[in-house]
């Protein structure tokens, strides 16, 4: 890389910007120009850069020269001309070939290019066996296109020549140009009024308006359940998702990050932490970038306030990788960094972490398999903030003032374009709330297909029963069950309160046992204990145990309640008790009459009872007859 980073001399970003656009007459014309200035979004002043990555870019005239560059970083390459530069690039090298993955919501191909030395004839199957792999998706968010670019100029530089050390024997890339491929072909000029550049970027959102990095757990578009069949069939060594961030300014142009050792994967946090981030900072700093942590102001106004080690739930791409034991790697560009500035550190970065795979990816395989084999009990389900911060930082910062609005009426922050260095407090997502013990195995009945589907689609190991099974399993009770107020990511989120209790149970042939001895049992548990923030009830697929179906009606309750009170003094002192203590059930009719009901064998039993029933280890042996 280092080499590389001299090829093509020192000519400074600017300069060759403004050289390869006069070259390739990509200049906008007056008209476009007064509309853009008309609308230019008042972002804060940029900082100063000229890092050494910048001799990365192809001079004029070279025929491998990419989008991007061709238009001295104002437009990002698009689909159009992304697919068209790797259609070159597949014709011209055995060693890279551009395969269509799936379609996208809206219909649009979403393909997926492969990269190493030696591939066979074939799909996935033809990479070399036992060569660590790198999976990389760009444009999640189809806005946040900088990944796009930079794995282009990644990729012709690796072939047809292969770079200039044949990394390509050693590691094997797999690039995904563009996930949101539905938001890539709406391009705008108006998309991120807090970016700066390219020109034109694509849509947040797919053609259903779903956010895709939202998506990983409940998998309701195609394009994430073709990341998730990417995982499953390629177990990469590393998963890398790119982004660029909003919100406040600071000296970082790329930053980076994983849940931490905390997490679900700690082994693999802890060489990620010890190994990964020193190795891959490094060269970033030599290639003139300022590398970073995640940055995530704890107050968007005033920075100085601190910063939140978050840690990212499984409906996320790193928090995904890391509920299924899979590497994975966040990277934000920062966003009111330059186009060209940004799409040069990702290419940075990219290049490193290959290499550190190929070098040193043993050590991180061990870590991984060690997370791989843990079965945690309790295992955290989600994580809170920690009431006090975790300690300070220093933060590579730019200064800023805080005035009042005269628009808002509200304090704004003025960013000044100069830096400011500083301790920050860090504010800790990290408290392990709430957690669940770990039980042998979940039972799925065979009514409920959309979330047995998804337990399919993950790729987590389960069994189906042949015939009605009896077993002594635990319940759910749901109570004080609450929908949310506004439809989120297309589904309407559910939250309750849970109980569980013992009972005995019979399960009708078909019933799915999942069990939690495998590698995938932490995201099982994650998936299927209905407290998880993420669960397949949090996301309601579970939405017909929380209706009433079954009424009684007043003529026939009244006098049954009548008897009921005669024949039980116990029940008719908590009457009483609740007629006297409770204001609201006592001027309601219906809720006493309920109140009689609900202790009758008519009363629906699975009313408000979640119908995944878990057995623990010391109540059902692991495996047991009748499964297929």
């Amino acid at each position: 890389m280092h080499a590389a980073l001299s090829r093509f001399g020192r000519m400074s970003l600017a300069a060759a910007a403004l050289t390869v656009a006069v070259a390739y007459g990509v200049s906008p014309g007056p008209a476009a120009v007064a509309a853009d200035e008309a609308w230019a979004a008042p972002l804060p002043p940029a900082l100063p850069w000229d890092g050494a990555s910048r001799s990365l870019v192809r001079p004029p005239g070279d025929p491998w020269l990419t989008p991007a560059e061709a238009s001295g970083f104002a437009e990002s390459a698009g689909l159009d001309g992304a697919r068209a530069f790797l259609a070159r690039l597949d014709a011209a090298s055995p060693d890279l070939r551009v395969l269509p993955l799936a379609h996208s919501a809206g219909g649009r191909r979403l393909d997926v290019v492969l990269a190493t030395r030696g591939l066979a004839d074939g799909g996935l199957e033809a990479l070399p066996p036992g060569r660590p792999v790198v999976l990389v998706q760009a444009g999640i968010h189809a806005g946040e296109i900088d990944g796009l670019d930079a794995g282009l100029m990644l990729l012709r530089d690796l072939v047809p020549d292969h770079g200039a050390d044949d990394l390509l024997s050693r590691v094997t890339l797999v690039f995904v140009p563009a996930l949101n491929v539905d938001g890539l072909a709406r391009p705008s000029r108006w998309g991120r009024i807090n970016q700066r550049g390219p020109r034109h970027a694509g849509w947040r959102t797919n053609d259903r308006n779903l956010n895709l990095n939202r998506d990983y757990t409940k998998l309701d578009t195609p394009e994430v359940r073709a990341v998730v069949g990417l995982l499953d069939a390629l177990d990469p060594l590393l998963y890398l998702d790119l982004h660029v961030t909003d919100g406040a300014d600071y000296r970082y142009d790329i930053t980076f990050g994983w849940n931490g050792p905390h997490g679900w994967s700690p082994g693999t946090a802890r060489w990620l932490d010890a190994v990964l981030r020193p190795a891959v900072s490094a060269d970033l700093e030599r290639a003139g970038h300022v590398p970073g942590p995640l940055i995530f102001a704890a107050d968007r106004l005033d920075i100085r306030r601190g910063v939140v080690a978050w840690t990212a739930s499984p409906r996320l791409s790193n928090g995904y990788g890391d509920a299924r034991h899979v590497p994975t790697i966040l990277v934000e560009n920062h966003s009111l960094k330059p186009f060209g500035q940004r799409v040069l550190g990702t290419r940075v970065l990219l290049e490193s972490v290959l290499r550190l795979v190929a070098d040193r990816g043993a050590g991180l395989a061990a870590a991984r398999d060690a997370d791989r084999a843990l079965r945690r009990s309790p295992l955290p389900l989600g994580f809170a903030r920690r009431d006090e911060p975790a300690g300070t930082m220093r933060f590579l910062g730019v200064a800023q003032r805080i005035e009042l609005s005269a628009i808002t009426g509200a304090p704004v922050a003025r960013w000044t374009g100069k830096p400011w260095d500083g301790e920050v407090p860090v504010v800790a997502i990290d408290v392990p709330r709430p957690v669940a013990e770990r039980p042998s195995a979940y039972w799925i009945p065979p009514a409920w297909t959309e979330a047995i589907e998804r337990i399919r689609l993950h790729g987590i190991r389960h069994e189906v029963v042949d015939a009605e099974r009896q077993l002594d399993a635990q319940v759910a009770r749901l109570e004080d069950a609450r929908l949310d107020g506004e439809v989120y990511e297309g589904r309407v989120r559910v939250r309750a309160g849970v109980t569980w209790t013992a009972r005995r149970v019979v399960l009708p042939a078909g019933t799915v046992r999942v069990p939690t001895d495998q590698p995938l049992g932490d995201l099982a548990m994650l998936l299927l204990e209905p407290e998880s923030p993420d669960s397949l009830f949090a996301w309601g697929f579970f939405p017909g145990v929380l209706q009433r179906t079954e009424y009684a009606e007043a003529y026939v309750m009244e006098p049954l309640a009548a008897r009921m009170l005669a024949a039980d003094p116990a029940l008719a002192d908590e009457f009483r008790h609740r007629l006297a203590t409770d204001p609201e059930f006592r001027g309601s009719p219906r809720a006493r009459l309920e109140f009689f009901y609900r202790r009758t064998p008519y009363w629906d039993e699975r009313y408000m009872v979640y119908p995944v029933v878990r057995t623990m280890p010391s109540r059902t042996p692991e495996a047991g007859p009748g499964l297929r």
